[in-house]
């Protein structure tokens, strides 16, 4: 018999045929590697996410519990419901530090902005010293809010302080910095704009080193001003940037407490104090223990209110970024 004569064998059509060969033996390849790269990304964040929990998805979880207590240090704790939220709606001074921060809020957020973002647009050009500069206006965030305070307290002292000995020197009777309230609360404005403003200017100006400079030229190609370059191609790619400064400000604004207690501890008459201060002298400087439990409710509504302007804020962005 020749080899013409020799029988085919034909193999048997089975299924790995069928679905593909060898692609259908990929895929489980596929399929372990996905497993194994999240398994490591998981084994990356485990680390954080224990952190998290332990630091503030625990301590959040407390605090809502104790708002619905009377505490003490000693002693067993009393159930009191939702009293101690009613206690705060009702209480007149809770109402005055709300608008205390709201105040600072206005006047620290926007200003301090708008100066990060002048100095920003200033130091990013061709300006001799431009490093010197930028280290300069820095350094106060570095410095810690306690110490701001202290030299806050100092600078504005209304008998030997350095404003108003440098007024007198030019025969100008200085303003009543401690005892007034609307002086007060002006001295701490400009000691947290002289300590906020280089966040605000490194943000903005890593934005605007991240600005296309075709763009720029173009716009000047197309004739348009510094001005209108400025208002209508880098401000809006600044858009990213003003948000994130707007949140952090804003929640640094509602959570400041050193600053405030160092250098005015609320006073005079609750002139200063913003609601974080207020938690702690019911809580812990006034009255005692005993109102441990009105503090974490007080702390609980700082949360809700920061937790609702930064989910608006969120919002209003993503409109925004949708819209255009």
């Amino acid at each position: 018999m020749t080899s013409a004569d020799t029988p085919v064998v034909l193999a048997p059509v089975t299924e790995d045929l069928v679905a593909g060969g060898p692609e259908r033996h990929r895929r489980p390849r596929a399929s372990s590697l996905a497993r194994a790269q999240a398994g490591t990304a998981g084994a990356f964040l485990l680390p954080n996410l224990v952190l998290v929990v332990i630091f503030l998805l625990i301590p959040i979880a407390m605090a809502v519990y104790y708002s619905f207590e009377k505490m003490g240090s000693l002693g067993t704790a009393q159930f009191l419901g939702v009293n101690n939220y009613l206690d705060l709606f009702r209480d007149s001074y809770f109402w005055q530090t709300l608008w205390n921060t709201l105040v600072f809020t206005v006047f620290t957020v926007p200003v301090g902005m708008a100066l990060g973002l002048a100095l920003a647009v200033l130091l990013n050009g061709v300006l001799p010293g431009r490093v010197v500069y930028r280290s300069i206006i820095f350094v106060p965030l570095v410095i810690s809010g306690v110490a701001t305070g202290v030299l806050g307290a100092w600078m504005f002292d209304q008998y030997n302080g350095f404003f108003n000995k440098l007024l007198a020197a030019i025969g100008i009777s200085g303003p009543q910095w401690q005892s007034s309230g609307p002086w007060a609360m002006t001295s701490l404005v400009i000691m947290t704009l002289w300590q906020r403003v280089g966040f605000d200017m490194l943000i903005y100006l890593a934005g605007l080193q991240g600005v296309d400079p075709q763009l720029l030229e173009a716009a000047t190609v197309d004739g348009a001003s510094p001005w209108q370059r400025f208002r209508r191609v880098t401000f809006p790619l600044l858009g990213p940037s003003t948000f994130f400064l707007l949140i952090m400000n804003i929640i640094y604004s509602f959570q400041v407490f050193d600053t405030v207690w160092a250098m005015t501890r609320g006073g005079p008459d609750y002139s200063t104090t913003t609601v974080v201060t207020y938690t702690f002298r019911e809580a812990f400087d006034e009255h005692g223990p005993q109102q441990l439990g009105y503090g974490a409710a007080i702390g609980v509504v700082i949360f809700l209110v920061t937790m609702a302007i930064t989910v608006l804020q969120w919002r209003l962005s993503r409109t925004r970024d949708q819209a255009s």
